[in-house]
């Protein structure tokens, strides 16, 4: 979940570059440790573009307008492009995990979802990173499914429930790091790499003025390095789950024990077979209704926090320890079962 977050975390410095979204007044990087208190005029409350730039404090200007990152189009690139994508053909592959080799499936899917990423690291207009992620999400939406069901699969009833949360470690764990990754890699100048995407070679920008920061137009680019960073790590697994992974015979829960051969069952006896459960059965369980509401609930909430301006890079650490004690708390319960 590392990389569906940090699409929000890194909004801002992203719709710099690329020009989607909103324009409007904000604090500048260089007075980011300012509290409100201390501003004789807050940013976010002026409107026109003028007097936000002659805003000062001491004589130095504090304010810059330009894109922060939201708006319209920042909503349809974090909720309908990836969530539309991802629930759909997320039910799609988890009914082909029912029938087919969910180990090879899963190494696809990995594989395309990490493509992906770093493809939306080389982006140079806003349409690219939205088609890009609907294929990332695409991807993503089988991890979960296929990786449940071979874990199921692979370990015993007793251990299943200590497997499945560390197992979700990675969901929790990629919701805090994204946080830290998307607030500072990108004023980062990550390993001295420059970055200009074609459209400056066209207009003619001489490699002899490259300035001291990444930077394309005047904007930071280290933010590629998120999704560079991210996809290598991606491809490796991709390649560990095609090389080691395979197929574990499939098991029902609650089998277990009581042999292969079920003498005792009448139904098996006579000849008849089990009936068939659809997923119009399981949706319209009650329980499952209930848990599809509470994660909706859940969700929205991660959702609207994830958008990290500069302003509230403070409140980072304790969104953080946050999602680490969320990880310890989810480990001890699994141990009680």
């Amino acid at each position: 979940m590392l990389v569906p977050i940090m699409v929000r975390t890194t909004s801002k410095v992203t719709a710099e570059v690329l020009h989607y979204g909103d324009k409007a007044c904000m604090l500048n990087t260089t007075h980011s440790h300012l509290t409100y208190a201390m501003l004789p005029v807050v940013c976010e409350k002026v409107n026109s573009s003028e007097i936000c730039e002659s805003l000062t404090l001491n004589g130095t200007k504090y304010c810059e307008w330009g894109y922060n990152g939201l708006g319209i189009d920042y909503q349809v690139l974090a909720g309908p492009a990836f969530m539309a994508v991802f629930t759909v053909v997320g039910v799609i592959l988890g009914v082909a995990a029912d029938k087919y080799n969910r180990a090879r499936i899963l190494a696809y899917c990995t594989l395309i979802f990490v493509i992906a990423i770093i493809l939306m690291g080389a982006v140079e207009e806003y349409w690219h990173l939205v088609v890009l992620r609907m294929i990332m999400a695409a991807g993503e939406s089988g991890c979960n499914p296929l990786a449940t069901g071979i874990l199921t699969d692979l370990f015993p009833e007793h251990q299943r429930a200590l497997v499945l949360s560390i197992f979700n470690w990675g969901i929790y764990g990629g919701y805090g790091i994204a946080f830290p990754v998307g607030r500072y890699i990108p004023d980062l100048n990550a390993w001295g790499l420059f970055v200009f995407s074609s459209k400056s070679f066209q207009q003619g920008i001489s490699l002899d003025i490259l300035p001291h920061r990444l930077t394309a137009f005047g904007h930071p680019q280290s933010w590629r390095v998120c999704y560079y960073g991210a996809g290598i790590v991606g491809i490796v697994i991709a390649i560990l789950t095609f090389l080691t992974l395979r197929e574990p015979e499939r098991t029902t829960i609650g089998e277990e024990g009581t042999g292969n051969n079920k003498a005792g069952d009448s139904t098996l006896e006579s000849g008849k077979k089990m009936p068939q459960v659809t997923i119009w059965h399981v949706i319209a369980q009650p329980r499952i209704v209930l848990l599809c509401i509470a994660a909706s609930i859940r969700h929205c909430v991660l959702g609207s926090a994830s958008y990290q301006p500069p302003s509230a890079s403070r409140s980072m650490c304790l969104t953080c320890v946050h999602e680490v004690l969320l990880l310890v708390v989810q480990n001890l319960r699994a141990q009680q079962y």
